[in-house]
C-alpha cells in the first residue's frame, strides 16, 4: 500500500511566508492565546458555585463535570491563536491551513470519525477482556444524554484545535521549509505526544500510554499526507476523544463526564504485562484505522484534496514559493 505524495506537495507548498522565524513567532502567538484564555478559565473557574462552595481546590475542580468542560472551552485559544498567526505573520486566511483546498473536507472528516469509532470500541472490547473493572458512573443516563451534543462540541473544539497546530500550523510550514519527514512529521508528532505526559502516572504506564498515542499520531500524520487536508484527521482524533471522554473513561481527571469508568491507568495494580498488552491494543486499533482509511479497497478510503476553487488574494500577492 503506497500513498500518492501529490496532494501533500500541494499542501506544502501552498505555505506562505513559511520562514522559521514567522513559525516561532507563530508558536509564540498560539501559546499566549491558549495559556491567556486558560487563565481566564481559571479566574471564572475560582467564581464558580460548584468550586467555592465546596472549597475546592482549582486541581480538584477540574475533575468535576463543569471543570472539565471549562478545561475544554480553553482549547479555543489554540484557534485564536493560529487565526492570529496566520493572518499577521504569514498573510493568509485560516481557510489555508485546513487543505490545499482552502476549506475541511468533510467527507474525510466522517469517514475518519466512523472509522475511529469502530476501531476505538474494538479497543474497549479488548481493554475489558484485559480488565473487566468497569463500572457505572455517578451521571444519570438523561444527564448524560442531555450533555452528548453540547460535550461532543466541546471536544470537537478540543480535538480540531490539536489538529489545527500540530498537524496544520507546524507541519505544513515545517513541510514547506524541509523535506525530511523527520523534521516536519517528527517534530509536531513528538511535541504532540509530550502533551500526553501525566506526572501523576508511574513511568511503566507512561511510556505505554505515550507509545499508543505516538501509534495513533502516526496514522493522523499519514491522513494529512494522504489527503492534503486536516478533515480525516480531524475526524479520527475526535472519534477517539467522544469514546474515551464520554462513554468510557480511563482517567479520573474525565470519569465524570463518561457513562462508565474503567480502571484508571494511574492507579495502582497495573503489572508490565499489562501495559504491553494495552500498547498492543493501541497497535492494533492504529493499524485497523490505517487500513480503514487508507487501503485502496476500503470502503471508507479517504480521497486527495482537491484544488482551491480560486486563489486567496494573500496568495495572489505572495512571492513565488520554492520547488
Amino acid at each position: 500500500m503506497t500513498l500518492d505524495p501529490t496532494a501533500f506537495a500541494q499542501y506544502r507548498r501552498s505555505a506562505n511566508k513559511a520562514t522559521l522565524l514567522r513559525l516561532f513567532f507563530g508558536v509564540l502567538i498560539i501559546l499566549a492565546c491558549w495559556f491567556g484564555l486558560t487563565f481566564g478559565v481559571i479566574i471564572g473557574a475560582e467564581r464558580f458555585p460548584a468550586a467555592t462552595e465546596a472549597g475546592l481546590p482549582y486541581a480538584d475542580f477540574l475533575t468535576t463535570l463543569p471543570g472539565i468542560l471549562a478545561s475544554l472551552l480553553s482549547f479555543a485559544g489554540i484557534w485564536l491563536g493560529v487565526w492570529i498567526a496566520v493572518r499577521l505573520l504569514h498573510r493568509e486566511r485560516l481557510g489555508a491551513v485546513f487543505g490545499y483546498s482552502r476549506r475541511i473536507s468533510w467527507p474525510g472528516f466522517w469517514k475518519g470519525l466512523a472509522a475511529v469509532l469502530a476501531t476505538s470500541l474494538l479497543s474497549e472490547v479488548l481493554l475489558y477482556a484485559l480488565q473487566p473493572d468497569v463500572t457505572r458512573s455517578s451521571l444519570d443516563l438523561s444527564s448524560w444524554l442531555l450533555l452528548l451534543i453540547p460535550a461532543g462540541l466541546l471536544i470537537f473544539l478540543q480535538t480540531s484545535s490539536e489538529e489545527i497546530l500540530f498537524r496544520g500550523y507546524l507541519l505544513r510550514g515545517l513541510a514547506h521549509r524541509f523535506r525530511s519527514p523527520l523534521v516536519w512529521a517528527l517534530l509536531p508528532g513528538l511535541a504532540f505526544v509530550s502533551l500526553h505526559w501525566s506526572p501523576s502516572t508511574s513511568m511503566m504506564v507512561n511510556a505505554a500510554g505515550l507509545a499508543s498515542i505516538g501509534l495513533f499520531t502516526v496514522v493522523l500524520t499519514l491522513l494529512v499526507y494522504k489527503t492534503g487536508n486536516l478533515g480525516a484527521a480531524m475526524g479520527a482524533h475526535l472519534g477517539n476523544n467522544l469514546v474515551a471522554f464520554l462513554l468510557v473513561s480511563h482517567q479520573s481527571a474525565f470519569s465524570s463526564l463518561a457513562l462508565f469508568n474503567g480502571k484508571p491507568f494511574e492507579a495502582d495494580g497495573w503489572t508490565s504485562t499489562d501495559m504491553v498488552l494495552v500498547t498492543g491494543i493501541g497497535l492494533v486499533a492504529s493499524l485497523l484505522t490505517a487500513l480503514l482509511l487508507l487501503h485502496p479497497r476500503s470502503p471508507l478510503k479517504v480521497s486527495a484534496d482537491s484544488a482551491p476553487l480560486q486563489p486567496a488574494p494573500e496568495a495572489a500577492e505572495a512571492s513565488p514559493l520554492r520547488p
